[in-house]
């Protein structure tokens, strides 16, 4: 897992990895600390070292101003959720909806596009939301890197390995007792 300078991964989702190959080259470059290690140890005839499993940058690398406009930027936006029932499916299951669709001049742009469900999606067809007896829960907005940053963190990938989970959320607000 790859940090920035300010121990924050790069990204959540995906998650900032690098392959093992990419973080050795770093590391021996002398371009990342290693901050954590596996058990596992590569070597050549006149060297070796733990295979490095969390890095950090030694330069900082600020988030881009805008995020890029994704299909699945959409989504990680509206937390994977149908925007018109609610109903939170894999990225598979989603399909995007222009709210002003796009035969009445509506755009393909973050204020016009939605996550939907197919069902939902083909009830409100080419129409406004409001001629189909829909209502948007949340307007679409355009959103800035850290929202996306923050939203992805809602969804972790399907494997961590134990060294990179005290990265992850060192960050979160811990429970008062």
């Amino acid at each position: 897992m790859v940090l920035n300078a300010d121990f924050r991964p790069l990204s959540y989702l995906p998650l900032s990895l690098w392959s093992w190959q990419e973080a050795v080259k770093a590391a021996v470059a002398g371009r990342v600390n290693i901050v954590s290690e596996y058990d596992r140890v590569i070597h050549s005839p006149s060297w070796q070292m733990r295979l490095p499993s969390v890095i950090s940058l030694k330069e900082y690398i600020p988030a881009g101003r805008k995020p890029a406009f994704t299909r699945f930027n959409v989504f990680l936006r509206d937390h994977f959720a149908c925007q018109y029932c609610g109903r939170s499916l894999p990225v598979h299951d989603l399909t995007f909806d222009h709210v002003i669709p796009r035969a009445m001049g509506g755009r393909t742009n973050w204020t016009n596009v939605v996550a939907a469900c197919g069902p939902c999606n083909l009830v409100k067809g080419c129409r406004l939301p409001r001629q189909a007896g829909m209502r948007l829960l949340r307007w679409p907005v355009e959103p800035s890197s850290f929202e996306l940053h923050e939203a992805g963190r809602a969804f972790p990938p399907n494997y961590l390995h134990h060294s990179w989970r005290d990265f992850l959320y060192w960050d979160s607000e811990l429970e008062q007792f």
